[in-house]
């Protein structure tokens, strides 16, 4: 059993005994309205005043969410049960006083939302992420932490978690930082287990298929496992010895991932049956991937992670997009992707990417400072993210991809590099800092590669020379200057109109000519929009440089504008023929997929 963790050494908590255990204790009567009813004590409390909160937000996620909205019937007492004197300065917090030492609360929690930052409650099951439903006393996070799951034997419920059993249905945490980043399914799941270098890597499955839809989900599972270790060339040292994937493949669902150290969150309402055999391996393979690069090669900038606000990194394009980028490599490893999808699946995110006028206001750092405002963020004011943002998943998956490809030009790869990372850092639990991914960059590959790359791509944000980059693995990069581009969505109607959806993008034909998101084009050239076509279809039948008279409603007055047609900027991305490639191609296609 691993314990480096514990913030506390191990004689220290068996001397402060129970009495220094902050209990929690959770049961389901009502779940089928979706509520829990929670309680918890708090023992040998030396201050005056005690407060308790809910958090503002959830490991992994780095936006705002007011988990205090779903809390009510709230009430504290002492240890004998007298009612304590309740403050409240803000809309997350209470305050707690007039107390002998004791604090003990009960609070009613409704949870309708299973995914990696909320928690969902009903007769299927009881999907627990621990900010969204635990109240907690930051002064005395230092705390072992203990939690009793009162299961609904009625519905066959088990649990699955991080959390090591201490007995029955209570599981423990060294502190409050373990707490929080142990979520926990409780359902009639099924279990699957197998070992690897002598630790146990479980998939605990929810979902309404049979045993042999789990049975063959579970071996696309082992071959993501083993695929990705050999990146690094060895597996996490986990806590306890266990790894556990939580999946709800669900109707009631939401879809998501959410890593964890020792765990990890996949939430589906694809069932296995449906399509989810294989569209939600790709969620695993990014997840536990974060097993290594965010939880372990972990940003400075996390470390701790603040649950009363949003967490702010410049390093997500990293953290997270270099983990989108061995996303689907990983899957064309594990031979769960056909080289050819693979290569073909990059034009979308490439297209993204390196088409959006977005780059000239932020670099790739920038765009990771904006993750609290997109990340499952909400706000109800219009935003201009189609022209000022960049998904750091997106950016840092292509940024990826042009290293990897890159190094592979001098005899490198991104993989040593991984692991080059995941030695000083990651296995050594040291958090790192951007400056520390230039140094390591300059140590594998040589400072002049390094400074280029990251003083090119990262401290700005150029776009490397993906034609030759491509073409020393045999894949084709074109963009194709005969289709024509106008530069919006509009969604047709039926009626002869169609719809502007998105804000034009800057630069564009429609942003010069002055078209907007809600404009309503009723003709072009005179010509209404004909039923049942797509609106690009209906641009298609023009070529680059005529130019359009488009007539338009905008808040209910008509208009006219001419828009001049440009060549499409948009890239396809194509393999070659393995035949068709000289030796060298054929050799470096053949380390980056893998292939035999």
């Amino acid at each position: 059993m691993k314990a480096k963790f514990f913030l506390f050494p191990l004689m220290l908590i068996t001397s402060l005994g129970i009495s220094q255990t902050n209990a929690y204790e959770i049961s389901f009567e009502n779940a089928i309205h979706h509520e829990a009813k929670i309680r918890a004590t708090f023992p040998n409390v030396s201050s005056d005043t005690l407060t308790v909160r809910m958090a503002r937000s959830s490991p992994g996620r780095y936006a705002i969410h007011e988990f205090a909205k779903n809390v009510y019937a709230f009430k504290a007492t002492d240890g004998m049960g007298n009612p304590l004197k309740i403050t409240r300065h803000d809309p997350y917090s209470w305050k707690l006083s007039d107390h002998d030492g004791t604090i003990k609360i009960n609070y009613t929690l409704f949870a309708n939302r299973g995914d990696g930052t909320y928690s969902q409650i009903d007769e299927t099951h009881a999907h627990l992420n621990m900010p969204a439903t635990f109240m907690y006393a930051e002064s005395l996070e230092d705390r072992k932490i203990e939690v009793m799951f009162r299961l609904r034997e009625d519905l066959n419920w088990k649990v699955a978690t991080q959390l090591p059993l201490v007995s029955g249905t209570t599981y423990s945490a060294p502190h409050l930082q373990y707490f929080m980043d142990s979520p926990t399914e409780i359902s009639d799941f099924t279990l699957r287990e197998f070992e690897v270098d002598g630790q146990t890597i479980q998939l605990a499955l929810h979902h309404n298929g049979t045993n042999e839809e789990a049975d063959a989900y579970f071996e696309k599972v082992k071959k993501t496992v083993f695929a990705e270790k050999e990146v690094y060339g060895e597996l996490p040292d986990f806590d306890y010895d266990r790894y556990t994937f939580l999946a709800c493949y669900i109707p009631n669902a939401s879809g998501d991932g959410m890593e964890h150290r020792n765990s990890t969150v996949l939430t589906s309402t694809r069932s296995l049956a449906d399509g989810g055999m294989d569209g939600n391996i790709g969620t695993v393979s990014h997840e536990f991937f974060h097993a290594w690069n965010v939880e372990r090669i972990r940003p400075k900038t996390l470390e701790p992670f603040d649950f009363s606000k949003a967490n702010m990194s410049g390093a997500l394009w990293f953290a997270e997009g270099f983990t989108s980028y061995y996303t689907g490599l990983i899957l064309c490893r594990a031979r769960l992707m056909t080289p050819e999808s693979y290569v073909d699946g990059l034009a979308g995110t490439f297209n993204y990417v390196w088409n959006s006028p977005a780059r000239q206001f932020f670099n790739p750092i920038e765009m990771s400072y904006q993750a609290p405002f997109v990340d499952a963020a909400t706000s109800v004011d219009p935003v201009n993210r189609d022209n000022t943002f960049i998904s750091y998943y997106s950016y840092g998956s292509v940024l990826g991809l042009a290293l990897d490809l890159s190094l592979r030009q001098n005899g490198l790869n991104l993989d040593d590099y991984m692991k080059l990372i995941w030695q000083k850092y990651g296995k050594k639990e040291i958090p790192y800092t951007i400056e520390n991914l230039h140094q390591t960059l300059n140590e594998y590959a040589g400072k002049p590669f390094g400074d280029r790359f990251f003083n090119s791509f990262i401290y700005d944000s150029q776009m490397p020379d993906y034609k030759s980059l491509f073409e020393s693995v045999g894949v084709v990069l074109k963009q194709h200057s005969e289709v024509p581009y106008f530069g919006v969505d509009a969604e047709l109607d039926g009626d002869g109109h169609g719809e502007i959806k998105g804000n034009p993008k800057m630069g564009s034909p429609a942003y010069e000519a002055g078209l907007d998101k809600g404009d309503i084009l009723t003709n072009i050239n005179g010509e209404n929009f004909p039923d049942g076509i797509e609106f690009d279809a209906f641009i298609s039948k023009f070529k680059p440089g005529e130019v359009l008279k488009v007539d338009f409603k905008r808040f209910g007055l008509l208009k006219s504008t001419y828009v001049t047609l440009r060549p499409s900027t948009m890239y396809t991305i194509v393999a070659k023929k393995n035949e068709t490639l000289t030796k060298k191609q054929r050799n470096v296609r053949k380390e980056w997929l893998k292939l035999k």
